[in-house]
């Protein structure tokens, strides 16, 4: 009789990015730095008594706890990585805050589009040599966030998302990634509002600040809908990447036997995919040889196979799988 150690056929459910604790790290010097740097314009508002100040330094708290949630929701994730009440893994807890981070920036991209449209219809009085130098000093701020950011995840500013018909989301942190988002959408505010400033105060055209806040408004809109699709794409388990599919389908059917009958694929954190998978063949071997097809695959974090005989009227070769 032979003997089998249960601790052969396990493994663990911590689906989590390969550079997940250095991703924590850098949100939460970004955190802090933006918080820093947040207390320090609202105290200097109320000091100096300028709006400026304030109204930018209110504008970075909205960053500051978007940020703050986004450091939380990594933290979240390695704490109970392996807490078995999460079956999965907590792999999708940071797509859940980033379709959360999404939210927020487009409601901040609604804030800015009202406000801007307000102040064009009706202009007030702008301080523009002061507003200046919080403008760049906020652009300095987030340039060194974005750089603190910047080489732990693949990030898009842009929206569209598809390539050959499969998602452009497969081994992103939506997490890191709606960090970055949201440091990019501070740093393109400051860079248009200094353009801007700068045209009003040495040119007299006054109704560009309000014009490019519209600008603002409609590009930050466009990142938070790219960002909150993907997101919702994992949250939803959408098939995540047709090309992996179709590389499955080819390693289990490559000895012309099998076919694959039906298959669930589904993503379980950054770069890691589930799968589930029915087969069936004249010949079915164990399987553990068809999972070995699938050895080199290293995105595939949990497979199943399933290997069923063929019926006596055959396995309808002329039929496609379904």
């Amino acid at each position: 009789m032979h003997r089998h150690d249960i601790a052969d056929h396990t493994h663990d459910h911590a689906f989590l990015g390969h550079a997940h604790a250095s991703n924590e790290r850098r949100t939460w010097w970004v955190v802090a730095l933006t918080a820093v740097m947040m207390v320090a314009e609202i105290a200097a508002g109320y000091i100096f008594n300028s709006m400026a100040l304030l109204a930018d330094g209110w504008h970075m708290a909205t960053h500051a706890g978007a940020l703050g949630v986004t450091a939380a929701a990594y933290a979240f994730a390695r704490r109970r990585a392996g807490d078995v009440r999460f079956g999965w893994g907590t792999g999708k807890v940071g797509d859940l805050a980033g379709f959360a981070s999404a939210l927020g920036l487009g409601a901040v991209s609604i804030g800015i589009g009202i406000e801007s449209v307000e102040r064009l219809i009706d202009p007030g009085r702008v301080a523009f040599r002061e507003a200046i130098v919080v403008a760049v000093i906020g652009l300095l701020v987030n340039l060194v966030s974005a750089w603190l950011l910047a080489g732990g995840g693949h990030h898009h500013g842009h929206g569209h998302h598809g390539h050959d018909g499969h998602g452009h989301s497969h081994g992103h942190d939506n997490n890191l990634r709606s960090a970055y988002l949201h440091v990019l959408a501070d740093a393109l505010t400051s860079v248009l509002a200094i353009a801007a400033l700068v045209a009003g105060l040495w040119f007299g055209i006054t109704w560009l600040d309000s014009a490019v806040g519209i600008i603002g408004a409609v590009v930050i809109a466009r990142w938070s809908w790219g960002l909150a699709k993907d997101t919702a794409s994992v949250l939803t388990d959408t098939v995540p990447d047709a090309a992996l599919a179709d590389t499955i389908t080819a390693a289990i059917e490559s000895d012309g036997d099998a076919r694959i009958a039906d298959m669930h694929l589904w993503q379980v954190g950054p770069g890691k995919y589930a799968a589930i998978v029915s087969l069936v063949a004249e010949r079915p071997l164990p399987p553990t040889d068809y999972k070995a097809r699938l050895a080199g695959q290293s995105r595939i974090a949990h497979l199943t196979v399933e290997a069923n005989r063929c019926p006596d009227h055959g396995c309808g070769a002329g039929e496609a799988p379904t």
